[in-house]
């Protein structure tokens, strides 16, 4: 095939100098067949008739394995690449470079598109030397491609050859501006089919999409609009190379930027949510993700619903999801809220479980003993947690059933954590509540009190405490009584010692109330009987009113 020399444009540089110069040493010497005469120490000594034998490193003639390709008297094609002392300078490698560029030059088709994958060998002033896989050399002008490592690996386009020269001339700019124009062309066309469904591989993926290929032009398909459930991580359901089916949203012709869409290529499963689901259905799900704050749930159609902490157990106390559920388990959930507008799912776990409320009810009474642990204490009383049947339920122990000392709180002598016996006063249905006791298996110190006193029995304290209604008054032993101010003859005030007689004993709710006036008028009957007993004329309760009132 005759080999023609193509015409470079006026702007390019004039390759055949930079080449020259790139190529100086080589293209002084010559291509030559020569005849090994010796082989010592790192050195070849080549005869190819010149006055003195041409010298070459052994390293030209050594295989992979360390051993010698030939031997002394082998005749081997050189090339001479300069001089050194008067003695050319030989090499093996750069011959058989030559061969193989001279080679490439004879099979050369100029009509051919002549695009070549090569690696950069070496860079020098005029620019890089590059070989193809097969061990071709050509020679990149730097105005041709921009500043670049060695060992790149790139796609270039051959615009020169030369058969004199034995050079082959390629450019990455041309290669470049062929691509951009292709690349242009492609995306032109593809934006022409805006709303269509076509397919495409994924070339490239980020933490923010995934650039698809769609017939030569690159699209972005966000990570908002690869899957219905929303944001996504695209590297956790593709890789790169995969084949997708894409749905063309927009163009931006200024910015060239193709927009596209693999969640719009499928049908939107929100319609055949709005078509088949309601609120209160159960249904079977699959835990996808799960945060501090509740989990993600895959209805197996794309779309995911939110399941809150508050409704993955009756256990108000739920610190973590996971100490109940599982990444990939499958449940089963109770539909509570359906959005179509803003696409939002919420579901219930503890819904479709037993209450624990009802299997506390169904396994006690009130009056039974029962044991829990305290979960947390307030300035009303401390919460009881129970175990039932499946679960627990917390009940209430107030402070005024916690201890048979009225000023005694369940924060002043319980903790979190620790283990009580109570008894259930009562359950109620309606509010779903429990009251507990502790006083109640503990001896009544009232009782005890009952059982040495009796009404109208005469006592004495120390007034604790005052209030509007009258004074609390600590009787022996620590028992607390009660004088109401309309009971009381004297001055109610914190600390003052007090006379009375007991008025009133409540065992079943440890109360004790007492009453000065009933013990002034005690006092006076006796009085009066005493009276009475040393005289003949005998005086009534009554004739000392009446006087009194007279």
């Amino acid at each position: 095939m005759a080999v023609q020399k193509h015409q470079i444009h006026e702007t390019d540089e004039d390759f055949a100098t930079l080449l020259e110069e790139s190529f100086k040493k080589e293209s002084n010497g010559s291509l030559c067949e020569g005849e090994i005469v010796n082989i010592k120490d790192n050195e070849v000594l080549v005869d190819v008739r010149k006055k003195s034998d041409g010298v070459m490193d052994i390293s030209e003639i050594t295989a992979n394995d360390g051993s010698l390709k030939y031997k002394i008297g082998d005749k081997i094609e050189v090339l001479i690449t300069g001089s050194r002392g008067g003695r050319p300078i030989v090499s093996h490698k750069k011959a058989l470079a030559k061969s193989k560029v001279a080679d490439f030059i004879a099979k050369y088709d100029e009509n051919a598109e002549n695009v070549f994958e090569v690696k950069i060998a070496s860079k020098n002033k005029g620019g890089y030397v590059a070989y193809d896989e097969n061990g071709v050399e050509f020679f990149i002008p730097r105005s041709q491609m921009r500043e670049t490592n060695v060992g790149t690996i790139t796609k270039v386009k051959v615009i020169k050859v030369d058969a004199e020269e034995n050079s082959i001339v390629a450019s990455k700019r041309r290669m470049s501006d062929a691509g951009r124009k292709e690349r242009k062309e492609a995306l032109e066309q593809i934006a022409a089919r805006t709303g269509e469904v076509v397919t495409g591989v994924i070339k490239k993926i980020t933490s923010y999409g995934m650039f698809v290929d769609v017939g030569g032009a690159d699209g972005l398909v966000h990570y908002k609009e690869i899957s219905y459930k929303g944001p996504i991580n695209p590297a956790s359901l593709y890789k790169e190379g995969d084949s997708v089916d894409v749905k063309i949203i927009s163009y931006d012709k200024d910015k060239k930027h193709l927009s596209l869409s693999i969640k719009a290529a499928q049908p939107d499963p929100w319609s055949e949510i709005k078509e088949g689901l309601s609120v209160g259905d159960a249904i079977r799900v699959t835990v996808s993700n799960i945060e501090p704050y509740g989990a993600f749930v895959d209805l197996g159609n794309d779309v995911e619903g939110f399941l809150h902490i508050s409704e993955i157990s009756w256990d108000k106390n739920i610190s973590n999801p996971k100490d109940f559920i599982k990444e990939g388990e499958s449940i089963d959930v109770e539909v509570i809220e359906i959005n179509h507008d803003t696409r939002r799912l919420r579901v219930s776990l503890k819904n479709l479980l037993a209450k624990p409320f009802d299997e506390f009810k169904a396994e006690h009474k009130a009056g039974d003993i029962l044991k829990g642990e305290i979960v947390s204490t307030t300035e009303f009383g401390a919460f009881v947690k129970i175990p039932t049947k499946s679960s627990f339920v917390e009940g209430l122990l107030h402070n005024e059933d916690a201890s048979w000392d009225r000023g005694k709180r369940c924060k002043d002598f319980l903790k979190v954590g620790d283990k009580i016996e109570v008894k259930l006063i009562k359950t109620d249905d309606k509010a779903g509540k429990i009251s507990l006791s502790l006083k109640e298996l503990q001896d009544s110190p009232i009782a005890d009190f009952a059982s040495k006193h009796s009404v109208g029995d005469k006592v004495t304290g120390n007034i604790k405490d005052v209030k509007d209604f009258g004074a609390f008054v600590e009787l022996e032993g620590g028992i607390e009584a009660l004088i109401r101010k309309e009971d009381a003859t004297d001055e109610l005030s914190v600390g003052a010692s007090i006379e009375a007689a007991i008025a009133d004993i409540d065992k079943s709710k440890a109360r004790i109330r007492l009453s000065q006036k009933k013990l002034r008028v005690q006092k006076e009957r006796e009085a009066l009987d005493k009276f009475n007993a040393a005289s003949d004329d005998k005086i009534t309760i009554g004739d000392i009113i009446k006087e009194q009132l007279n």
